[in-house]
């Protein structure tokens, strides 16, 4: 059965696979379900034991502890400026590189490669564990914060920029390396306007995403509201605890609409 340009597994086109292949390969996908469940240690059975008393923990937190509110709003404004400067610095970092990283710009493979794995590490070390290291190094704050952002963001966003530069139209980027203009040339007039669009809504969703993290990253000392949320927990103050996830939750849903606008306005002007 074909839907659009895709074929399910019921359908046996001519050449394709027979009913037992297909059926390996079912069985092969539900044997690793089962081995990454074991692996996992899933086991609903003691997540329904568990109820009760997810259920006490969310009925201490309620009602939350408005009053609460007002020790909030520095610790949610500081929030806001860690993803902010996180998210640029990823910018700044990330644009320079990208391009050494894109298979049609390099054509020395060594490079390539090099720039390849290097954002794979900076995207593959988790923020927390970045914000721990720059707290060691440069002290409690929210400046760690803002480094572990950038980092990990540096690492995502300089992907995402090398892999949209591989899929423009190579046909500009030949008309002027024709004419003799060097590589700043090409990237500045037929490389950029290709892929400017596609790089704004990402980093817009990449600011989203920070936000998101800078709340967490107070847990480990990076300042932010996730340091409120924490201290509020480890005094067994739920009520204020609650306050805070309403907070961080108000904060995202805020950001999520404003960047959701930003970006079909965006796509709707480069149309």
């Amino acid at each position: 059965m074909n839907i659009g340009s895709y074929t399910f597994l019921v359908a046996r086109p001519s050449g394709g696979l027979g009913w037992w292949p297909r059926i390996g390969i079912g069985a092969l996908f539900v044997g690793v379900l089962w081995w990454a469940a074991r692996g996992a240690q899933v086991s609903f059975g003691e997540l329904a034991k568990g109820l009760p008393w997810i259920g006490d923990f969310l009925g201490r937190m309620l009602p939350p502890n408005w009053a609460f509110l007002d020790k909030l709003i520095v610790p949610a404004i500081e929030t806001i400026q860690i993803a902010v400067w996180g998210t640029l610095l990823a910018v700044l970092l990330a644009i320079p590189v990208c391009f050494f990283a894109a298979r049609n710009l390099t054509p020395n493979m060594l490079v390539y490669q090099f720039t390849r794995q290097l954002f794979n590490v900076t995207r593959g070390v988790n923020e927390i564990i970045l914000a721990l290291v720059f707290v060691a190094a440069v002290g409690l704050g929210p400046f760690p914060g803002v480094l572990a952002l950038a980092v990990h963001g540096a690492g995502m966003l300089g992907k995402f920029f090398s892999e949209s530069i591989e899929e423009i139209d190579q046909g500009p980027i030949e008309a002027l390396r024709s004419t003799g203009a060097g590589p700043i040339q090409t990237i500045i007039f037929a490389v950029l306007p290709q892929v400017v669009t596609a790089w704004i809504a990402v980093i817009l969703y990449r600011f989203e995403t920070n936000l998101r993290q800078a709340t967490v990253l107070g847990m480990v000392g990076a300042g932010g509201i996730g340091f409120e949320l924490v201290g509020s927990m480890k005094l067994f103050q739920y009520q204020d605890t609650a306050t805070c996830i309403v907070v961080i939750i108000a904060m995202v849903m805020v950001a999520d609409t404003i960047s959701t606008r930003l970006r079909a306005w965006i796509q709707k002007g480069a149309r």
